[in-house]
């Protein structure tokens, strides 16, 4: 029996954009699909769509979080949530929280299982940059990584954000 005892390396991608001149934006004309604010906050919502979306994807950092905690969270001044639904149906989502310098971070972001490769992820990331610059920003930035969808960063780049950082550590 052969064992192999090593990590693979996960590697961080940190994009930017500077200004929203620098955005390229995908449109989307299926009616079927659009996007709305949860400007109701309710931290449930919140853990659903972190749990829906990134369970595919290791999300992990809030897994263990409590009620308490989720409610903090989602509740800030500075977090801002939006749903995109397909008929209806939860199909992906985006959260963008805002800093005391005035950038704001694309702090989740992702299609659920059963969404990917329809063409959905350009018009939710254009909404999501296009949303952040609304709110009043002069630096939009987002970060991915290799246990990230693999189209992700191909996303990214495509909407014009820009490499500004990359980090490798073991998995």
């Amino acid at each position: 029996m052969l064992c192999y005892d090593w990590a693979v390396p996960v590697i961080t991608t940190y994009l930017e954009m500077l200004s929203r001149t620098e955005l390229r934006p995908k449109q989307n004309h299926d009616p079927r699909f659009w996007i709305r604010e949860a400007t109701v906050k309710q931290w449930q919502f919140n853990r659903f769509m972190y749990e829906l979306v990134g369970g595919s994807w290791a999300w992990r950092d809030k897994s263990q979080w409590s009620g308490n905690q989720w409610q903090d969270y989602a509740h800030a001044d500075s977090l801002r949530t939006f749903g995109a639904y397909f008929d209806g149906s939860p199909a992906g989502y985006y959260e963008l929280s805002k800093d005391q310098t005035g950038d704001i971070e694309i702090a989740y972001f992702g299609l659920a299982p059963g969404f990917y490769g329809c063409g959905y992820g350009g018009a939710l990331l254009t909404s999501a940059i296009e949303e952040a610059w609304r709110w009043g920003t002069a630096r939009t930035w987002v970060h991915t990584c290799t246990l990230d969808h693999p189209a992700a960063l191909k996303n990214y780049e495509a909407r014009g954000m820009r490499i500004y950082k990359t980090e490798t550590r073991p998995s």
